[in-house]
């Protein structure tokens, strides 16, 4: 059972142990992502008397962690890319000797950081393009202002900072009233007995009537590092990895936005350092548009449970030691999918539809054989949108569902579930599909998949004109019929697929006029193409008619599209 403990300590406390190297980070902490702004603002908070929030500690022994169980540790220095942000670093990860370090900082690393860097730390801004390509840093120091006639508060500003407290470039021209917070760690500002003659050299070049307003600064700035014990802390004792991961999940989801799928891949890295990099040489080509989330999820189906959803150190040691074996089985996929005339790099945003068949074939070496149960598992899941809710619970049917099946995907499986079984109100909510919506889409996509160019661009365009409908109705047609007419015509018997250009040109022309401005050939392909219903009269009176017709001709489509 966790027990936690509550207490407070100074600053200068908190950084020594980070820099005996008593105090970590757990290795699936987040990059250092605060920017020069932040530190400055967060040392204006100090002086201001502005408490800084508490931070959650978790005491780690021989009981908690594992010589296997990484930390890292804390930045000793930081390059800028800009005011708002640091550049991105790789922590290197390690094991830590519990007898030397006995703390992981679960909340705060954001503010002991800078706090840490401000004082033992060193900090660079990124060089322009020509000192970039010497290499050369250029150092910038943390220094507030002791001049009160310098300082220049805007009263009106919101949260803007009262103290003039910055990172300056011009080391070498600096103001002689300008003082660099980590002188403040001297032996001579320390010391009870030689502190206010330190300070009285420090503001020597002060005009007098600002003496009193830097003597005040100066001391207040020893005083909240080395008196005050600004640093209030929860220690969390007798608590393993993974709660602890539970624990810094829900304090930083009121922060800078964290997704689990960050957390998960700083777990995986921790167990394969170059993860990253290798799933870097994925993402091309096809798969150019997918991101890590899909493979952290395809490694859980294939080597753990992806109901929990947990990178655990065996599911990331089986990717990195299988590393092969699943890239095969991504080509594997793509060449399957190929077969079908679909391109794999359409689901790089609906990824999960995909992750019952990379199982399938991961398991299956006889995969190619079996073309027409993975095209009705995947169209019956797209159409009848399977994966809409309740995802990891649904990967976990189908899986189960595959080993029943002898690692194959068949029609006889599809049909034993209820969410892909293929039934007369599935169909019909099929067919109702409006122009626009995403099945509405998908359907059109696939069922003309054998004459579309994947290099053209294609719209869903109406049959029968949309604006006909709002014209005054054909003397033949009851009002009540032409008010149910317009309820239908942005279903998907009243759409097919156009090229770009050619629906710019149709416009809301007529459709019998769009017909028979058609040579013979034009006719055949369009009819074939729109899948036209024979003998059924194009005119706008008999809409219905053409409507149910070319109904039955979609529902029989989709019903072989579906197996």
């Amino acid at each position: 059972m966790s027990r936690l403990i509550d207490n407070n300590i100074s600053i200068y406390e908190a950084l020594q142990k980070i820099k005996e190297g008593k105090y970590v980070m757990p290795a699936f902490q987040r990059q250092f992502v605060w920017g020069m702004e932040q530190i400055e603002k967060l040392w204006d908070s100090i002086l201001l008397d502005y408490p800084i929030a508490t931070f959650l500690l978790w005491h780690v022994d021989d009981s908690n962690v594992s010589w296997d169980t990484y930390f890292c540790s804390f930045l000793s220095e930081v390059t800028f890319n800009s005011r708002k942000q640091a550049d991105s670093v790789n922590y290197e990860l390690t094991g830590i000797n519990v007898k030397e370090t006995d703390t992981a900082v679960l909340d705060g690393q954001q503010r002991l950081t800078s706090l840490f860097l401000s004082l033992f730390g060193q900090a660079y801004i990124r060089p322009n393009y020509a000192r970039r390509k010497s290499g050369d840093k250029i150092v910038t120091k943390l220094l507030v202002e002791l001049n009160n006639n310098k300082i220049s508060v805007d009263e009106e500003e919101y949260n803007s900072k009262k103290f003039d407290i910055k990172f300056s470039e011009k080391v070498g021209r600096l103001s002689p009233t300008q003082f660099e917070l980590k002188n403040i760690l001297n032996q001579k500002f320390r010391d009870d007995t030689t502190r206010e003659n330190a300070i009285e050299e420090a503001i020597v070049n002060v005009p007098a009537d600002s003496k009193e307003y830097a003597r005040n600064i100066l001391q207040k700035l020893y005083n909240k590092i080395f008196v005050e014990k600004l640093v209030r802390y929860t220690e969390i004792t007798d608590m393993k990895q993974d709660d602890a991961l539970e624990m810094f999940v829900r304090f930083n989801s009121g922060g800078k936005a964290l997704r689990k799928s960050e957390i998960t891949m700083s777990i995986l890295e921790a167990y394969w350092p170059s993860a990253k990099t290798e799933f870097g040489k994925i993402f091309v080509d096809s798969y150019a548009g997918f991101e890590t989330d899909f493979i952290i999820r395809s490694a859980l189906m294939l080597y753990g449970d992806v109901v929990k959803s947990n990178i655990n150190k065996k599911i990331a040691e089986d990717l990195k030691n299988d590393w092969s074996g699943f890239k095969r089985a991504l080509i594997n996929l793509e060449s399957l999918l190929k077969e079908m005339k679909i391109d794999v790099s359409r689901f790089s945003r609906s990824w999960n539809v995909l992750l019952p068949i990379i199982y399938y074939v991961y398991f299956n070496p006889d995969y190619g054989k079996n073309i027409n149960g993975v095209r009705a598992y995947l169209l019956r899941a797209i159409f009848f949108t399977y994966f809409q809710s309740g995802t990891t619970g649904k990967l976990q049917q189908m899986k189960s569902n595959i080993n029943s099946f002898d690692y194959e995907i068949t029609i006889e499986m599809l049909d034993q579930m209820n969410d892909l079984r293929v039934t007369e109100g599935k169909i019909e909510d099929v067919l109702n599909s409006e122009k626009g919506s995403r099945v509405g889409g998908e359907v059109l996509y696939y069922l003309n998949l054998n004459w579309t160019n994947k290099n053209f661009k294609y719209e869903q365009d109406h049959l029968h004109p949309d604006n006909r409908f709002n014209e005054s109705k054909p003397v033949s047609v009851p009002i009540e019929d032409w008010k149910r007419w317009r309820g239908m015509r942005n279903r998907l018997p009243n759409l097919h697929l156009l090229e770009g250009r050619s629906n710019g040109s149709k416009n809301d022309i007529r459709l019998v006029d769009y017909y028979n401005d058609m040579n013979d050939d034009q006719k055949t392909d369009f009819c074939n193409q729109a899948m036209i219903p024979q003998d059924v009269s194009l005119e706008i009176e008999d809409f219905e008619k053409f409507y149910e017709a070319r109904k039955a001709i979609l529902t029989e489509r989709i019903r072989e599209l579906l197996g």
